[in-house]
């Protein structure tokens, strides 16, 4: 795994500031936090099955299924209580029912069961009968520990700062980066290449043993591919690259990762002018990540990446990203509503998805 190290603790007025932000709070945080804020993931009823672990309140099955290759567990009434695709290391749990919201900036609701997890190897056919799926199963289906989606939350908008034992800040509001000196008609307002050592503001060791310094100046900022980054490779161990060209793992940019060789590609790219948007999109599964292919100006380069979340409330199919327009994660309707179904701004250039 990457190998992390120990940086000065932030400025305490940063640390303030962002401790004085929105209420925010997840299910799993401190009894005197909850004191202070609203829950925003709140679990509202009990898995389908309960866990490997205990009694189970039908007898499973497994089922493949194609396009793209993979092995469902279905329970007693036939429903599908998880989901394993082929090459991926992306496993897809039914679980206690939560909602998401993010009210600075949108009226959506995200209310699921899917619990997005990574597993220690990717899937194979015939994997449930290996020993390390059998171990990591039982310990997380039915976990109500920190999934992908809790940890996507953490960063939006009034998210409370939560330090490690080694005092690094690994979670709460993050922005998208600094303002652009240069940013006037035709340039981007704030600058991208934040990536999640400059969030964390510690020096980073990747796998191919080059180091990365964070820059001052982008403290608690990650852009779209780091904010990914941070998710799927800090939080969860998804091995990381340096770079788009250099190391193995999750590469540095959104055109990085929708072309890399990792993960099972459920959209395929086929290009990225408009007549490329993908025609259907049923195939998606809540944790892809989506493509977006956004400015002129980078010509034939993804420029843009989020995690598909699943249905809202209203049925509509919904992302979290980092963006510009709101200045760090978001679910948000400034800059475009997230949503990947109708002809609105993202769904019209949407181009390719990914399971990691």
């Amino acid at each position: 795994m990457p190998k992390k190290k120990k940086r000065p603790v932030l400025h305490t007025a940063t640390v303030l500031c962002l401790i004085a932000g929105s209420a925010y709070l997840t299910y799993e945080l401190r009894a005197e936090e909850q004191a202070k804020a609203p829950a925003v993931q709140a679990v509202t009823d009990t898995p389908l099955l309960q866990s490997s672990t205990g009694k189970e309140t039908g007898e499973q099955s497994w089922e493949r299924l194609k396009n793209p290759a993979r092995s469902v567990l279905r329970g007693e009434g036939g429903e599908v209580v998880a989901t394993f695709t082929d090459d991926a290391r992306t496993a897809t749990l039914k679980g206690p029912g939560r909602t998401f919201t993010e009210p600075a900036n949108t009226k959506s609701r995200v209310v699921t069961e899917d619990w997005v997890r990574l597993m220690p190897e990717p899937w194979r056919q015939g994997a449930e009968k290996e020993k390390w799926f059998k171990d990591w199963f039982k310990q997380y289906f039915g976990s109500e520990e920190d999934d992908v989606f809790a940890m996507a939350f953490q960063y939006v908008e009034g998210a409370p700062v939560k330090k490690d034992d080694e005092g690094i800040a690994y979670m709460g509001d993050a922005a998208f980066g600094p303002l652009n000196p240069d940013g006037s008609e035709g340039n981007d307002l704030r600058e991208e290449l934040s990536d999640f050592y400059d969030y964390l503001g510690i020096p980073y060791t990747f796998r191919d043993n080059s180091t990365i310094q964070p820059e001052a100046k982008r403290a608690r900022a990650v852009d779209c591919s780091g904010y990914m980054r941070l998710l799927w490779g800090y939080r969860a161990r998804y091995p990381l690259m340096s770079s788009d060209g250099s190391g193995d793992g999750l590469p540095r940019t959104a055109n990085g990762m929708a072309r890399a060789d990792i993960g099972a590609d459920v959209i395929e790219l086929a290009g990225v002018g408009p007549e490329n948007r993908p025609q259907n999109i049923d195939v998606l599964q809540p944790g892809d990540l989506v493509f977006f292919k956004l400015d002129a100006r980078t010509k034939e380069r993804l420029d843009h990446v989020g995690m598909y979340l699943g249905n809202d409330s209203e049925g509509h199919r919904i992302f979290i990203s980092s963006r510009e327009e709101v200045n760090g994660p978001t679910i948000g309707d400034k800059g475009g509503t997230s949503r990947l179904d109708g002809n609105g701004y993202y769904a019209k250039t949407l181009r390719s998805a990914k399971r990691l």
